[in-house]
């Protein structure tokens, strides 16, 4: 993450570890600007504030390493981001005028899609700002995770059911309510298709009638065409003198007939000339017959015409082609969706009984979801009181109140209304009771700023593995604590950190001394300009650091032999 000209850090970058990183400093050095740059990534409040004095604009930018699959980056993708080698570029401008702008993956974007992307990415657990875990919906999502299968096989089970059931209840709403319109669809198709069934039209007769009205309103020409041409081919018997093709065709073929034996070429030509003499004969002959039978009949065009006119009428209101073929599709849609209406009552019945069915059954289901994450609850309310134990916190007791949610609308069971969502009907919430006595409630309201995140802390670790947010960031985690508390802290850090990216905020030399990366936070000033940087400390640098956090100072023999034994046993611990 690279940030400039934010509060009193000029220009800084801060590579963290895919581990556990620490970030320590002095009082006002600006280690909350670490948490700050990083909540404007995600989506925080811009306050025109934080821009350095004297700059235009402050810039945070963030190079997030994350699967392809991963949620935040199927969204970003989305939204037009694009990943580079794995990574997902973000950035967020804040100017001094307080305009504010975001980039995702070189793509220009809302400012709200950070914030969506941010539950996906990092859970921030400070004085200030809770995420993740806070929220209900996301508490029993993460006690369903850390259940495993014995509330996944019931959840899976419960979620058929449960998608049935919406799906038959869609279909009942949309029966019922509209039942007026139904019977006023059904209406009009009985109509149609009885107007249909008076002309009872043939598929393709439309077409042959307008043949036979072409043929029949020219029948004259076309007799007189037909006599012509037969004359033309085979002779006028009123004109025995008149000469035709025929007769034409049979002299050239008698011609050729006498000399055909003295060359093979004339003979061919002769024998298709024959063949031209017989087709010629055919085609008069086909002529003649036309001619006879060709009607000129008026009353068979009027009824011809009348028939077309129906057909006409026909495929106007019910052929989208213009055709009778498409009017007899209309037929046959409407009448299978007329028996899909007809049986509007019927189904009625069937889906009402399949309903109640699967109430009864999604009842049951929510049960033995609900005994599932009892059970799991019993058995992470126990881990989380006993981490608590040894976070300064001796006395906090930690529970699991998982209640059926009441709706109204929702199906009675056992007289209440309980309202079944795609995930059962359990509203799951974490309760601290911080001492004897204290009634629990809710962690975010149960407990103080720093009890809060030491709260956090233990729920994360006994949740680890089953949170699918891959960052946690932590400030003010160490707030009260000390001494062998305090390694405590650390040693569950580094814990978590197993499994996550675990970024923490500290002032305690025990929480920092388990960190695989410590970075410092550090303030100069050259008399008229304050500037804070930030440094990767390692070997000697990391143990005056330490040793200054222990004593108040890094020159200090004791405080240098207690940072070297911190460092020790921290490793050792790893």
């Amino acid at each position: 993450m690279r940030i400039r000209s934010l509060g009193v850090i000029d220009d800084a970058v801060v590579e963290l570890s895919p581990g556990f990183t620490a970030v320590t400093g002095e009082t006002g050095a600006g280690k909350t600007m670490v948490v700050t740059s990083l909540g404007l990534l995600l989506g925080g409040r811009a306050d025109p504030a934080l821009v350095r004095i004297g700059a235009k604009a402050a810039v945070v930018e963030g190079r997030i390493v994350m699967r392809p699959d991963a949620p935040a980056a199927v969204r970003a993708e989305e939204a037009g981001a694009e990943l580079d080698d794995g990574a997902l570029l973000i950035s967020r401008t804040v100017s001094a005028e307080g305009r504010s702008r975001a980039h995702v993956g070189g793509r220009s974007v809302p400012v709200g899609l950070l914030a969506e992307l941010a539950d996906d990415l990092v859970a921030v657990h400070g004085q200030t700002d809770q995420q993740g875990l806070l929220r209900p919906a996301r508490q029993r999502q993460a006690l369903d995770r850390y259940a495993g299968d014995a509330v996944a096989v019931p959840l899976e089970k419960y979620g058929s059911a449960y998608r049935r059931l919406r799906a038959v209840a869609v279909e009942l709403e949309e029966i019922t309510t509209r039942a007026r319109e139904r019977a006023q669809e059904a209406d009009l198709l009985r109509f149609g298709l009885d107007e249909i069934a008076a002309v009872e039209p043939v598929a393709g007769e439309d077409t042959e009638l307008a043949a036979e009205a072409e043929r029949l309103g020219h029948a004259e020409s076309l007799s007189s065409a037909a006599q012509l041409a037969h004359a033309a081919l085979a002779g006028n018997p009123e004109d025995p003198e008149a000469i035709d093709a025929n007769m034409l065709v049979a002299g050239a073929h008698r011609a050729l007939e006498s000399v055909r034996s003295h060359d093979p070429a004339l003979g061919a030509l002769a024998e298709r000339i024959g063949e031209l003499g017989i087709l010629l004969s055919d085609v008069a002959g086909e002529l003649a017959g036309y001619a006879d039978d060709l009607d000129a009949d008026p009353l068979r065009l009027a009824a011809v015409e009348e028939r077309r006119a129906a057909l006409t009428q026909l495929t106007r209101k019910y052929g989208s082609a213009g055709t009778v073929d498409a009017v007899l599709e209309w037929a046959e849609q409407g009448a299978a969706r007329l028996l899909e209406l007809d049986g509007d009552d019927e189904r009625i019945t069937e889906l009402t009984a399949e309903r109640d069915g699967l109430r009864g059954e999604l009842s049951l289901l929510a049960q033995a979801l609900t005994d599932a994450r009892v059970e799991a609850a019993t058995r992470f309310a126990s881990a989380v009181t006993q981490e608590l134990a040894s976070l300064a916190m001796p006395h906090a007791r930690v529970t699991i109140d998982i209640r059926q949610a009441e709706d109204p609308d929702g199906v009675d069971v056992d007289g209440r209304p309980v309202a079944y969502g795609p995930s059962g009907a359990d509203e799951v919430e974490l309760l601290l009771a911080p001492h004897p006595g204290a009634q629990p409630r809710p962690i975010a309201k149960g407990a103080s700023g720093g009890e809060l995140s030491r709260v956090m802390l233990a729920v994360e670790v006994v949740f680890a593995g089953s949170d699918p947010v891959p960052t946690y960031l932590f400030d003010e985690v160490d707030a009260g604590v000390g001494g062998k508390a305090a390694v405590e802290v650390g040693r569950r850090l580094a814990k978590l950190a197993k499994s996550a990216q675990v970024v923490v905020v500290t002032h305690l030399p025990q929480v920092a001394a388990f960190a695989d990366r410590q970075l410092l936070v550090e303030k100069t000033n050259d008399g008229s300009v304050t500037r804070s940087g930030v440094t990767v400390l390692e070997g000697e640098d990391r143990i005056r650091e330490l040793s200054r956090m222990l004593a108040g100072h890094e020159d200090s023999a004791s405080a240098r032999a207690h940072a070297e034994e911190l460092l020790a046993a921290a490793r050792a611990d790893a």
